[in-house]
């Protein structure tokens, strides 16, 4: 079946989650794909999405990679397949729920809408957290406060890893020149699109944790988001970012 939609699911461990994220996400009124990004997991992951592939062919793809090589550089592989894929519309989204499905619909549209690319936000209209306790909330939402003070860049959520892209910004963005690998990642993303004059929308959400399986928060993750941020700004000031004629530009400079 036919789709402009990609969703691209990095895992990890995710047996718990897996397949009953992959029936939510075929179960939406929109007709969308999902392209596994598996990093050698060795609960079998991989073996259940396998298993799927059979009762939901020409939408379900797996690709697996050897040994776990990040966040960052899972996503970058899954823009380039879906690229030469031909879709128009590529999702980021968690295997764990804690990114709704229903929510896919709803940033779709605001890229139909005019956004070139739409975020998951849990900050933009208070903070829409479940289960996260109080200490990973302040550290999450002050880290955007930080993001927006280093880059300049009017994000209230900068670490959301909930996200549409239109094919325009993949195929606008240097793929190749993104350097972090964790939640320095989706800052370095958000950044360099608005530095291109793309338009960067935020949509509400609520963001629920994990309830099954392992999170795969670490320090080094954050530490290298803290640092990172200045990195990446310092960077900036000596490359250029062609503005591309988009729908929609942005309207913020950086």
């Amino acid at each position: 079946m036919l789709s402009d939609s990609l969703v691209l699911i990095p895992t990890y461990n995710e047996k718990e989650n897996i397949e009953k994220i992959i029936r939510k996400v075929f179960s939406l009124t929109h007709v969308f794909h999902i392209l596994v990004i598996d990093d050698g997991s060795p609960d079998g992951t991989a073996e259940i999405v396998k298993h799927l592939q059979g009762e939901f062919a020409g939408k379900l793809y797996l690709e697996e990679r050897a040994g776990k090589q990040g966040l960052g550089t899972a996503y970058i592989f899954g823009f380039k397949w879906a690229l030469k894929h031909d879709y128009d519309f590529i999702f980021e989204m968690d295997a764990d729920f804690s990114h709704n499905p229903n929510d896919l619909i709803k940033l779709r549209e605001a890229c139909i809408q005019g956004a070139d690319v739409a975020i998951g936000s849990r900050y933009i209209k208070g903070v829409n957290v479940v289960n996260w306790p109080m200490s990973r909330v302040l550290m999450s939402y002050f880290a955007s406060v930080y993001v927006r003070f280093i880059t300049g860049i009017p994000i209230q959520d900068a670490t959301a890893g909930f996200k549409c892209y239109r094919r325009i910004v993949l195929e606008t963005i240097d793929l190749d020149n993104i350097r972090f690998v964790g939640y320095a990642f989706q800052i370095e993303m958000k950044f360099t699109a608005i530095k291109h004059g793309f338009k960067v929308i935020e949509v509400p959400i609520i963001f629920t944790d994990r309830t099954e399986g392992t999170s795969k928060m670490s320090t080094h993750i954050f530490r290298e988001a803290f640092l990172g941020v200045i990195e990446m700004k310092m960077r900036s000031w000596f490359r250029k970012y062609p503005k591309v004629h988009s729908n929609s530009k942005s309207e913020v400079p950086v």
